[in-house]
């Protein structure tokens, strides 16, 4: 198996203050590519891969997941976020809800947030027992190795983000009514327990950051550089080849014989006010 991980190097470093929009769009567009044949290689060879995406709120986790998934095939590329556990999930064994949206073979799973809730935002809101806690900590290194020796492709990113510029990013989403959304109760809480959110935080990766499995920390300040990184070492991370592409023939359009399509004005047109 031969990896392509050099065949995604930038072409040229640039500034690390800012990178111009068009080398931006430039790079994101190639390492998208890239993405597209990493696709192909996984379901060729029935991979199963799992991305976790973690961080504080506002880091841009739900940016990079966006432009991971925007080229690729959604039935071999899922993205899961799991939202408030229901009363039943709550009488589950902590994982089971997780273990549902792991990968069959030749699937890749982004996880928007994933079981690392117990240690992050269940902890500082006490949402969790500290039994339940001390179990999960316990626990997960031994549930990671479980996968990794099932075969499947572990990768966990850990996002960070400072202090100054998670309240520009809080700041702006006030601003923007398509963005206000994103400002939850629980945002709100994690601005308001930054420093209970660190230690948790720190906590987490003592117990968590194995060698089998690491965290692999994303600096997040810039977006456009942080995108650009995460999704460049991800293709670094999973040795693949360029699969030849099938040479496709568009077949003839199948003949009238009588066909009359039905009067356009017959049907219930929407508006057309552009």
């Amino acid at each position: 198996m031969k990896n392509k991980s050099k065949n995604i190097e930038p072409e040229k470093k640039e500034n690390q203050k800012k990178i111009p929009r068009k080398v931006y769009e430039k790079e994101l567009a190639r390492l998208q590519i890239e993405l597209v044949k990493l696709q192909e290689w996984i379901k060729y060879k029935g991979l199963r891969v799992v991305v976790i995406f973690e961080g504080r709120d506002a880091a841009g986790k739900g940016g990079v997941i966006k432009r991971i998934s925007q080229c690729l095939n959604p039935r071999i590329c899922k993205v899961v976020a799991l939202g408030t556990p229901t009363e039943k999930e709550k009488t589950q064994w902590y994982f089971q809800r997780y273990s549902a949206h792991l990968p069959a073979d030749g699937e890749m799973i982004l996880f928007d947030r994933s079981w690392y809730n117990r240690a992050g935002v269940e902890r500082v809101m006490g949402f969790c027992t500290e039994k339940e806690y001390q179990d999960f900590m316990r626990a997960c290194p031994e549930f990671e190795r479980m996968l990794i020796r099932s075969g499947i492709i572990l990768i966990k990113y850990w996002f960070s983000v400072s202090d100054e510029e998670q309240e520009e990013r809080f700041q702006a989403r006030l601003d923007d009514p398509t963005k206000r959304w994103k400002l939850s109760p629980m945002d709100l809480a994690s601005r308001e327990r930054w420093v209970d959110y660190s230690r948790a935080k720190d906590e987490m990766f003592k117990y968590t950051d194995t060698k089998q499995s690491p965290w692999w920390v994303v600096p997040a300040d810039n977006k456009k550089r942080a995108r650009l990184n995460c999704i460049h070492h991800l293709l670094a991370m999973i040795p693949y080849e360029e699969l030849p592409m099938e040479k496709i023939k568009l077949p003839p359009r199948q003949k009238g014989h009588g066909y009359v399509r039905p009067p356009f004005d017959d049907q219930t047109i929407i508006p057309e006010v552009y």
